[in-house]
């Protein structure tokens, strides 16, 4: 059994798929930064100073009753929150993720569309549809003479 896992994982295919989660996962670590630590600060600074991780509804108080000052105090406080700035803030990650995703593709696409297929170098005999050389004049199979 461990043979037959050994050769499922050592496919190429399933070793392409393992790099390209983990490169992923990377990505979006990064993305999650750029929104995070780079975006959303500036967003929150032009809309009065709101930062949107710490925006949050109460649903139930903890044990300490509220108003809390942040949401890791009401999570501290052991308080019931909705935490929709939190939402926002993934839903930014998403569409920038989704974005660059769309852009890789389309660039793919192009670069797929740039290589051009090659020449033919055979053609097929009227005569015996056996392939011969472009150039050929005659088949050298069944000795038909070829239009050019």
């Amino acid at each position: 059994m461990f043979k037959e896992f050994k050769e499922f994982a050592m496919r190429g295919s399933v070793m392409d798929m393992a790099v390209g989660i983990i490169i992923g996962a990377a990505f979006g670590a990064i993305i999650s930064s750029l929104v995070a630590d780079v975006l959303m600060p500036p967003i929150g600074l032009l809309l009065g100073k709101v930062d949107f991780s710490n925006l949050y509804m109460l649903l139930a108080a903890g044990q300490a009753p509220g108003p809390y000052a942040s949401l890791a105090a009401a999570q501290q406080a052991g308080a019931v929150t909705l935490n929709y700035g939190a939402f926002i803030n993934r839903i930014i990650s998403f569409l920038i993720i989704a974005f660059s995703i769309f852009l890789l593709v389309r660039g793919m696409n192009r670069m797929k569309r740039k290589t051009e297929t090659p020449a033919p170098t055979t053609k097929d005999c009227p005569f015996c549809a056996t392939a011969v050389p472009i150039a050929a004049i005659r088949c050298p199979h069944c000795t038909s003479e070829l239009k050019k």
